[in-house]
């Protein structure tokens, strides 16, 4: 591994990451069914959010733009939850890790150890408090804009336990993963 990507290694560590792993893209399953469920709109940004289903793009769009690199950065947090119906909780979580995200980006852009990336998270974009697709106008920061790892169809369970990360973990927890696939230069 490059010096760059050890330092982003310590980063995460730092930034309270429980879990990181490198994994090979050409490894990575995708699976058209993890779309059914944003179709099935559960977590409420079907068809509200450009980074989401339908908007973002076919599945073999993704899949197309994902298979262009050849590594990705895969990171996990977990977040205690009051319970398992804990939705505030869930939702802070996910701000947590997102916030995080962002630093690794932040990162990665002032260091240009990647000079292409694309960075996945958890869930829909949320850079902006309202998406400008619901007023039928074009990304206001298409460079800060990030798609969900689900809406690429990318089998997160089957991601993580390909790297020994444990996808469940523990009662009343919420974990929430990334993925920045890049080309080392």
């Amino acid at each position: 591994m490059s010096s760059g990507i050890d330092n982003l290694m310590s980063l995460l560590k730092s930034l309270g990451v429980n879990q990181s792993a490198i994994v090979a893209v050409e490894d990575v399953q995708f699976n058209e069914d993890f779309r059914k469920q944003c179709e099935q709109n559960s977590c409420g940004s079907y068809n509200k959010n450009r980074m989401c289903p339908p908007a973002v793009g076919s599945i073999e769009e993704l899949k197309l733009k994902a298979l262009k690199f050849k590594l990705g950065l895969l990171f996990q947090t977990v977040y205690q939850l009051e319970d398992s119906f804990d939705y505030e909780g869930m939702q802070e979580g996910i701000e947590k890790h997102t916030k995080i995200l962002r630093q690794v980006i932040d990162n990665i852009k002032g260091t240009g150890v990647f000079t292409e990336f694309l960075p996945l998270n958890v869930g829909p974009c949320t850079f902006c408090s309202r998406c400008a697709f619901l007023d039928s106008q074009e990304c206001r920061f298409p460079e800060e804009a990030i798609s969900s790892v689900e809406a690429y169809g990318i089998d997160v369970m089957a991601l993580e336990k390909s790297c020994g990360m444990s996808y469940n973990n523990g009662k009343d927890t919420i974990s929430c993963i990334s993925l920045i696939l890049f080309n080392q230069d």
